[in-house]
């Protein structure tokens, strides 16, 4: 696999090795964000206050970083001592200086031929040590000197001619890089691996459709025509996970069953899919798994950024996970056992009477794609996605972007085919009679309760971030309407965290599909976003 490597890092005073030592106390380095979330327990919140509710409208553009690519950046930097490291998709990296923007190297990956489902894009790196890790869109998992972007190992992690990529930005736990997979949309078998991050072999592997003998085989088709239908199961891992030092557990989500609209193949629950799993870090091996959606047949896959909270529950002292998922209910799980503790719808949905006490959904009838159409609530885009939430420790509340959307749910017939999309039909993201609204919502996590909403002009494609004065930013999508791809305002906005009152807005011009993130350099916060096909950085003039 040929690549190009423009530049080096020039500046290598300005260059700092992470240590596992400083990733378990990334919350005590608000001047850098060296993870995909912030930190282990993935709050998106950062302590830095110099931008605060009383000057936050004055923020001004630092620098922007425009990069030569038609595809929609979706990735969140990672900071680490004055140095950015930012993807450019579909599978390229910047090392750039976060005071300026100035470019130190750039990593050009040449590509072969390769299978996305929702364009090609890439969320983002992790570093480690001298070692910055890339997935990319051909299924590799790539490490690259910190300091001249040169290729240290490039794996292959599976076979893109089947359908596999790797979007999400890795994640670094001890001495070892941990990946996910996308693919679900074309029949792919999930998994998450993790490897050495001296030498790039694999030390585990977790199936996330088990095999025969594995247990939870038996929630698919064991005998008859289907009986092979867990080959081609779906449950992609594409969205970086969290992690408990405490418990050793590695907390992450776990995609859609395939084929997506067409379940008739697949009968039974189709575990692990649309399940938050949690591994032991060390083996990979299962301790628990939680599953949101059984038989899912309307493509609401549980890829959202598990939120882990130490609090009080009803009394007494748990470790807790807090969930919006994609299919309107927002989720309180104990993180030790994956116990259910709390299911509450946080948008308007049509296809459950509740969750029972059990932390099973009970469907209500006619609400699976039909050969007709089916309108069911929320629509295939979910009430929420992969978009990150947040976390604010100072006013305990849960932040998360919103759809109010419903959807034209139709069911074809399912064909597989290596390397081909194998859904069985596409529904219509949105009804034109009806098109909902977007929002950020701020949530009491411990009843789920609504304490202020902040409706948007376009519904948002991106996530947000609270920090130590009280502000959250966020953004709107900038299209009024995906499929039409009409065009919106691109707004990068603040809002108050404890109340939702905007306080600051900025139109980028470009559509944003990305998280927020803040650093400090030079004494200055920066808050960085993407919009379009370039990185804008923000800071107090």
């Amino acid at each position: 696999m040929k690549s190009l490597v423009i530049g080096t890092l020039a500046a290598t005073a300005l260059f700092g090795q992470v240590t596992y030592e400083r990733l378990l106390k990334a919350p005590s380095e608000p001047n850098n964000w060296m993870t995909y979330s912030g930190s282990y327990q993935s709050w998106r919140y950062s302590s830095l206050d110099q931008i605060n509710r009383q000057n936050v409208a004055n923020l001004k553009v630092a620098w922007v970083q425009q990069m030569p690519t038609s595809h929609r950046i979706e990735a969140t930097p990672i900071v680490v001592d004055g140095i950015m490291y930012v993807t450019e998709p579909p599978s390229n990296v910047f090392a750039l200086d976060a005071a300026t923007g100035r470019p130190y190297w750039h990593y050009k990956r040449s590509l072969p031929a390769y299978n996305v489902c929702c364009d090609a894009v890439n969320r983002g790196v992790a570093v480690m040590g001298d070692r910055v890790f890339l997935g990319t869109v051909d299924a590799h998992l790539v490490a690259l000197n910190a300091k001249t972007g040169a290729v240290l190992w490039d794996v292959e992690v599976a076979d893109r001619k089947t359908g596999y990529s790797v979007t999400g930005a890795p994640l670094v736990v001890k001495d070892m890089v941990i990946t996910g997979v996308a693919g679900g949309e074309y029949g792919v078998r999930g998994f998450l691996d993790a490897y050495d991050i001296k030498t790039g072999k694999r030390r585990w592997r977790f199936n996330t459709v088990p095999g025969p003998g594995e247990k939870g085989h038996e929630t698919w088709p064991t005998s008859g025509p289907h009986a092979n239908s867990w080959k081609q199961g779906g449950g992609p891992t594409w969205v970086t996970g969290s992690f408990d030092p405490e418990l050793n557990l590695l907390i992450w989500g776990v995609g859609n069953p395939s084929p997506d609209w067409n379940a008739d193949v697949r009968e039974g629950d189709n575990l692990y899919t649309d399940s938050a799993i949690a591994l032991d870090v060390d083996t990979g091996q299962l301790k628990w798994h939680y599953q949101f959606v059984p038989h899912d047949a309307n493509d609401w896959d549980a890829v959202q950024v598990p939120v882990l909270v130490d609090g009080d529950w009803q009394g007494k002292p748990r470790k807790l996970i807090y969930w919006a998922h994609r299919g309107g209910f927002y989720y309180v799980l104990d993180r030790a056992t994956g116990e259910f503790l709390l299911g509450k719808p946080f948008a308007k949905q049509t296809w459950a009477k509740e969750i029972d006490a059990k932390g099973r959904p009970v469907r209500l009838p006619n609400t699976a794609p039909t050969v007709e159409g089916n309108v069911i609530w929320p629509g295939v885009q979910g009430a929420t996605n992969w978009y990150s939430p947040s976390y604010s420790p100072l006013t305990s509340l849960f932040y998360l972007t919103v759809w109010e959307n419903k959807g034209w749910y139709l069911k074809g017939e399912p064909k597989y085919t290596p390397g081909n999309r194998y859904v069985g039909s596409v529904p219509d993201i949105d009804m034109s009679d009806d098109q909902g609204y977007g929002a950020i919502r701020a949530l009491n996590p411990k009843t789920g309760a609504l304490v202020w909403e902040h409706r948007t002009q376009t519904k948002p494609w991106s996530g947000v971030m609270t920090t130590g004065s009280n502000i959250l930013f966020g953004a709107n999508g900038g299209w009024l309407n995906r499929s039409a791809r009409e065009d919106g305002e691109a707004y990068f906005f603040a809002l108050d965290a404890e109340n939702g009152k905007e306080l600051w807005r900025i139109n980028l011009g470009g559509t944003m599909s990305s998280n927020p993130m803040t650093y400090m350099v030079n004494g200055k916060q920066m808050v960085t976003m993407a919009a379009g096909s370039a990185v804008f950085t923000f800071a107090l003039p």
